[in-house]
């Protein structure tokens, strides 16, 4: 049976499917409680949120469900750099985009920048509301935190785009791990080395960390139907996660704007750029992309190079003009077909069970 895998028994799912959890605003209760209730884990991206805001997400989810769930967090909440950002790269970082602030009538965020809660707030708030399963990126919680959530009967998923991050990630006892390739969409959640040198395909990671750690991997990366579930899971994944596919359903909280990018991909294609909020990620492609395009521009460090780009998707999207606006994507989009996820989640069951 296909759905019987290591990850299905360990985490009590019907189905080896994982929704990928957003961050930035982009997720939802709705979302991960359709995905949890059909018989996968539903996830939601807590990064960026308050302690309060955390308590609440989870309140809501588990009045829309009673399956197992997932709440993301990042465990590296800012670049090392951050905190010393002065005025002249602020301006220098505005300038790159005032021509587009001029075009849509608004002007950046006042400096100095805004910071967010950080991980320690965050995570006690986490541990707190006892969400059922706990996954992080960007990093590897302190064991003190892991040894609280196992205390508790939180389950514990990490984030790896290399071999040694898998190997990083399990030493540090976790219940599953994501092997995400670089056809994902969103942030590289690289933590070991830079990014840009961690950039290893799906089909090349998930069998080698397979084969490095018995912890159940998690394939991540470019898998939107049952092709790629099953491409996956002969390569060693005992579940798949998938992203960009269930970003364009209708139950997400991307703006329908982006759902509609998302659909209309194959036109514009994806590329990895550090302009939409300082640290590498994967996109489409739009007038906005190509604007930040060169790695030649001045840019702030995460997350504040993202909060001035914020400012401009929410006048862009105010003003009709998605061509302005960061639109997160994986490769994989093409291969999109649906627009409400319990129909996505349906025809996921149905083709691997062909």
């Amino acid at each position: 049976m296909w759905n019987d895998t290591a990850f299905t028994r360990r985490f009590e799912r019907r189905f080896p499917i994982v929704q990928g959890p957003f961050g930035g605003g982009l997720s939802s209760p709705r979302l991960a409680a359709t995905v949890s209730e059909a018989g996968g884990l539903g996830s939601f991206g807590a990064q960026g949120m308050t302690p309060d805001r955390i308590r609440a997400v989870v309140a809501e989810i588990r009045a829309l469900t009673n399956e197992p769930f997932a709440v993301n967090l990042w465990v590296s909440t800012a670049d090392a750099r951050a905190a010393d950002v002065t005025r002249a790269e602020y301006d220098a970082a505005v300038a790159v985009l005032a021509p587009l602030y001029a075009e849509l009538g608004v002007g950046p965020p006042p400096f100095p920048p805004h910071v967010d809660p950080g991980f320690d707030e965050q995570v006690e708030a986490l541990i707190e509301a006892r969400p059922p399963i706990f996954s992080f990126i960007f990093g590897v919680p302190a064991p003190a935190i892991l040894e609280r959530c196992r205390s508790q009967g939180i389950r514990t998923i990490g984030t790896a785009t290399t071999v040694d991050e898998v190997r990083a990630i399990d030493a540090a006892g976790v219940d599953a791990i994501v092997a995400t390739g670089a056809e994902a969409g969103g942030h590289r959640p690289s933590f070991l080395k830079s990014a840009e040198a961690s950039l290893m395909g799906t089909v090349a990671l998930v069998p080698q960390a397979a084969d490095a750690v018995r912890t159940p991997i998690v394939a991540a990366g470019g898998i939107a139907d049952g092709r790629g579930i099953a491409a996956a899971l002969a390569l060693g994944a005992a579940a798949v996660q998938i992203g960009t596919a269930f970003l364009a359903c209708d139950e997400s909280n991307a703006h329908p704007a982006h759902r509609a990018a998302l659909r209309a991909a194959a036109q514009a294609g994806t590329l990895l750029t550090r302009g939409f909020t300082g640290r590498l990620g994967r996109g489409l492609r739009n007038a906005l992309a190509e604007a930040l395009e060169s790695p030649s521009l001045a840019r702030l460090p995460y997350p504040f190079q993202g909060h001035l780009v914020a400012a401009l998707k929410q006048a862009a999207l105010a003003h009709g003009r998605p061509d302005l606006a960061p639109f997160w994507s994986g490769q994989s989009a093409p291969l999109i077909r649906h627009h409400r996820a319990a129909a996505l989640f349906d025809a996921l069951v149905h083709e691997m069970a062909e």
